[in-house]
């Protein structure tokens, strides 16, 4: 009986090479047992973690290993196997590091997605997380990833940074609104599944002080459906959770499929495509703000330095604290209840040094970091207030001015439960 993962391989060689999901799926049930595979086809139907193994441990450890899952996601099924539930998974993948036998593993999205763009159905967009760069290798400018993606048959690459360009400018201008005097603060809102998923499922009382923003990923997505109606998405990036987050039921129509960067590193190997050997497809149209939201304190970085621009007189400024991995933002947010903290604006990241330490980056989170560094530098704009792109593409969406991204716009806005 081959492996989960050979049967994985072997359906991955097929979709690399054109098969389309009926192909795909005719293969899985010819030759392999169908259910413990429906998943590779069918991956929106399960939670972003997968179980493909019985569990070996005592029946105390097992109770013990489904109560450790901060979000309640893990119980036992009638075997006796802690599988995650889909509607309470969120894909922090704390689970898959404890799993001492393995069998709990990161779900992947490529059969599914691979098949989207080589049924030529729609143009299919890649839209990449601002953590990538370098992450194929040092070689890999974004002009040879969107080469790469191109040669894959995807219509083209949109960097999310763009996106995050807009959700500082909004988050600035909620700051300016909102933060009056000395006891006021804000929680961001726009960037870490996890974090958020924290605030909504453990800590509720706090959402007042988060303002309603979709992720740049959502945004991006969104943008990309509203301009070419017809188009499909797929995000790609070094978090799990992302998977998870686009499946959320107020935001399912931004995004269809989630790659890790090391789903699309296999792609690339099985397809035979050198990234670092394509031309340049080149198109900077990010400012520094967007792209550091790829590492700790980017996020609070980018809002104080856009609040700066806009309003610079500004009496009470932003005074920003982090929190770096999930045991941080929970000691961060029980300070704040306790009145322990004296920041305004709260960063929370659920994965140690930001996007660039998620469970599925390629580099080493300082390494990772250090590149997000310099490619911020590298920007043509230090702000979004100073980024045409974004004047330009909020006005192709609606937005007559920067200030009428408060308005309860369904773009970009989000109303948490």
């Amino acid at each position: 009986m081959p492996t989960f993962n050979e049967i994985y391989l072997r359906l991955m060689n097929a979709a690399v090479h054109n098969a389309t999901k009926e192909e795909l799926e005719k293969i899985r049930k010819s030759d392999f047992d169908a259910r413990p595979l429906d998943c590779l086809l069918h991956p929106d139907q399960y939670a972003p973690v997968w179980r493909i193994g019985e569990c070996s441990c005592s029946d105390e450890e097992k109770a013990n290993c489904a109560g450790k899952c901060l979000f309640d996601a893990l119980k036992l099924d009638e075997h006796g196997n802690a599988t995650p539930t889909p509607d309470l998974c969120v894909g922090c993948a704390a689970c898959v590091d404890r799993c001492k036998a393995k069998h709990l593993i990161a779900s992947k999205d490529v059969l599914p997605a691979l098949a989207m763009v080589n049924s030529g159905e729609a143009p299919v967009y890649a839209i990449i997380a601002p953590a990538f760069i370098s992450q194929f290798s040092e070689k890999v400018t974004p002009g040879k990833l969107r080469s790469a993606f191109k040669q894959l048959g995807f219509a083209g690459m949109v960097e999310v940074a763009l996106f995050a360009d807009i959700l500082t400018l909004k988050e600035a201008l909620e700051f300016d609104r909102n933060i009056l005097t000395d006891e006021d603060y804000q929680l961001t809102s726009c960037c870490c599944p996890i974090w958020i998923a924290m605030i909504r499922k453990v800590y509720h009382n706090l959402l007042p002080h988060v303002p309603g923003a979709v992720s740049p990923m959502v945004a991006c997505g969104r943008t990309i459906k509203q301009l070419e109606p017809e188009a499909k998405v797929i995000f790609i990036g070094p978090c799990l959770a992302k998977k998870a987050e686009a499946r959320e039921p107020d935001v399912k129509d931004a995004v269809d499929y989630v790659l890790t960067f090391e789903e699309v590193r296999q792609i690339f190997d099985f397809a035979g495509i050198r990234p670092e050997a394509l031309p340049d497809d080149d198109r900077e149209h990010s400012s520094r703000a967007g792209r550091i939201y790829a590492r700790t304190g980017g996020v609070s970085e980018a809002v104080q330095s856009t609040v700066k621009r806009l309003n610079p007189g500004r009496p009470i400024p932003v005074k920003a604290q982090q929190a770096n991995g999930v045991p941080s933002c929970k000691a961060m947010l029980n300070d704040l209840k306790e009145g322990k903290v004296k920041a305004n604006f709260l960063e929370g990241m659920g994965c140690v040094g930001g996007c660039v330490g998620g469970p599925k980056a390629i580099l080493d989170r300082e390494l990772g970091r250090e590149h997000v560094n310099v490619y911020g530098d590298e920007a043509p704009y230090p702000t979004p207030i100073d980024n045409p792109y974004v004047i330009e593409l909020l006005h192709r969406l609606g937005f007559d001015t920067v200030e009428s991204l408060l308005e309860k716009s369904d773009l970009f806005t989000r109303r948490f439960d």
